[in-house]
């Protein structure tokens, strides 16, 4: 959005909300709708928080917004723009909420929701008994002379307060550049873990120097400095014979590289941080980490994670795959993906790779733009698909970019689009994390409410309307079978080209014979992206079908893994 701050209270939890909306500036078309309608939602998700804090606790509504600042770490000021959120707002919201209004009812009073002139209400929970204007008008009479309103109506920017404003810059630099924050010596790689730092890309190991970083071929076999950052590096004294040259030589290394959308980044909004059942001081401490990576956790992704899976599942990411089978691939991953991104906005930050192709090893490049070519907000999505001709032409730019710019012998795969009618089949009548308390809001209820305020992530799946869930699904068919057309048509010289069908249904095949239900592969706050197990499955299934039909994709096995081990341990870590 290119107006992403605009929020209504300054609270974490909209601050959170705000740089969702936030991570894809420049591929907004209606920054004011977007930024208003972002502002309903956040206002609607903290007063549901509130109320379901005093429900679950037995206690008022001003002990419930306390308990929910005192969660609020201190990093990132949360924790005092919190407690200034309680002090501006917390007046007019204990007096709705004691009057029995419910979170539609007071965002709408206090004007952070608004019902354009023939347009729709929109609305999260079952309408009030009473007729909504009769309600309406008198929630309005409870705060009519309060001077809260003139914070929401001035549309203030959280960044303009004086001790935000700092953060705020660096997220949004990071977001528009897609490149480390933090990076001294501007060879795109960092030191640092966050603001696209080594959570997206291998973790520099010398930022002074701009001919260091993962994924460059050995300088003089790194016999003085590490000088591709894989921890391997110096002289056995037994021969002198550098490490590197020792155990890497022959070895084929090669690195992974995404190109992907928020799925790719792995989008995810904890559960903990909305549902006031599971809310405690523990639930908010990975809250500024997430808001600085854009609310993705591309260390857990299942491209390029180098962590270990937080939900136990044994299966690792294709990155720490191709380091298992070749330690000298250490560090060598690159997530190029944006909140947003789609075949026809790429072009936009691809410029953030960094490959030389005179200087690095290969790269398996996987392309996966698994969603917003044909998901939109809009009321009609329809029209706003990518249509196979302008995909053609788009991932042909794409291709011609990676062919001048990735060294000799390295590997692109073209992923296909899923069909997404698995969401409403799978989730529809099951409860939202907002209405399991009071078994009031279904993700029907969630996908109408954000269809309503033309903010959902994906209308043409997340709709009731079976015809448009269908067409949307017949787009996605269009979209992968000129995926598979390129793939089987087209040759480059730098690398070879292949493409694999993004089959959800095997994925939850594989998971139903692990006693799992497909529901438990999607994440559940935003109803829409897969989470880290379904992740985990795709990258399973992908290095299955690699291992099997293109093997020469992944490289050897380095013979010389347990000696790397033994002389450099864990080479210096991620």
């Amino acid at each position: 959005m290119k107006s992403p701050w605009k929020i209504l209270m300054a609270a974490p939890v909209f601050f959170l909300l705000n740089l969702h909306t936030s991570a894809s500036p420049a591929y907004d078309d209606h920054p004011s709708r977007h930024s208003k309608s972002h502002a309903c939602i956040g206002c609607v998700l903290v007063v549901s928080v509130i109320e379901q804090l005093a429900q679950v606790h037995n206690s008022t509504v001003q002990t419930s917004m306390e308990r929910l600042c005192s969660y609020m770490p201190e990093k990132l000021f949360l924790k005092t723009t919190c407690y200034l959120v309680v002090h501006i707002f917390g007046p007019d919201i204990i007096k709705l909420l004691s009057a029995d209004m419910n979170a539609d009812v007071v965002c709408h009073t206090l004007e952070f929701c608004k019902q354009d002139p023939g347009q729709p209400f929109c609305h999260l929970y079952p309408l009030p008994k009473e007729p909504w204007k009769f309600t309406l008008e008198t929630a309005r009479q409870i705060v009519k002379k309060s001077p809260t309103l003139t914070y929401s109506r001035s549309g203030s920017d959280i960044c303009s307060l004086p001790f935000l404003a700092k953060i705020c810059q660096k997220i949004k630099s990071a977001i528009q550049n897609s490149v480390p924050s933090q990076d001294v010596d501007s060879d795109k790689y960092s030191v640092f873990p966050t603001l696209r730092g080594y959570h997206w890309r291998g973790r520099d190991c010398n930022d002074r120097d701009k001919t260091v970083y993962p994924g460059r071929r050995p300088d003089n076999w790194d016999a003085h400095q590490d000088s591709n950052c894989n921890g391997i590096w110096g002289v056995d004294p037994k021969d002198g014979i550098p490490y590197e040259k020792k155990f890497c030589e022959g070895s084929q290394p090669r690195g992974i590289i995404l190109l992907g959308d928020s799925a790719g980044a792995h989008f995810h909004i904890a559960p903990e941080w909305i549902t006031a059942s599971q809310m405690s001081l523990k639930s908010f401490f990975n809250l500024p980490t997430a808001l600085t990576d854009e609310l993705n956790w591309p260390q857990l992704s299942g491209a390029t994670g180098f962590l270990n899976s937080t939900r136990g599942i044994k299966e690792d990411s294709i990155y720490l795959r191709l380091w298992k089978r070749n330690h000298c691939n250490h560090r060598d991953y690159q997530n190029i993906s944006r909140n947003g991104a789609s075949s026809q906005n790429l072009k936009r930050f691809i410029e953030s790779l960094s490959r030389n192709q005179l200087l690095d090893q290969p790269a398996i490049v996987i392309y996966a733009m698994i969603g917003n070519d044909v998901c939109s907000g809009n009321r009609d999505p329809v029209p706003e698909m990518t249509t196979p001709e302008k995909l053609y032409s788009s991932v042909m730019q794409t291709l011609q970019h990676l062919n001048s710019h990735l060294p000799n012998g390295s590997h692109v795969i073209l992923y296909g689009l899923p069909d997404g009618t698995f969401l409403w089949d799978n989730l529809h009548n099951r409860y939202h994390p907002l209405g399991q308390l009071n078994q009031d809001v279904t993700y029907a209820h969630f996908y109408s409410f954000l269809n309503c305020l033309q903010v959902s992530p994906c209308h043409g799946w997340m709709s009731s309307n079976k015809t448009l869930r269908t067409l949307t699904s017949e787009r996605a068919e269009q979209l992968s079978a000129t995926l598979k057309k390129i793939a089987t048509s087209k040759k480059f010289m730098n690398f070879n080209l292949f493409y694999v069908d993004f089959d959800f249904q095997e994925i939850t095949e594989e998971w139903r014979k692990r006693g799992g239900q497909p529901w438990q592969l999607i994440e559940p706050v935003d109803g829409f992206h897969p989470n880290e197990v379904a992740l985990q499955l795709v990258a399973d299934h992908f290095w299955k079908k690699v291992q099997l039909q293109w093997p020469q994709i992944l490289g050897k096995e380095n013979p010389f893994n347990p000696q790397i081990e033994q002389v450099f341990g864990d080479q210096g870590g991620h």
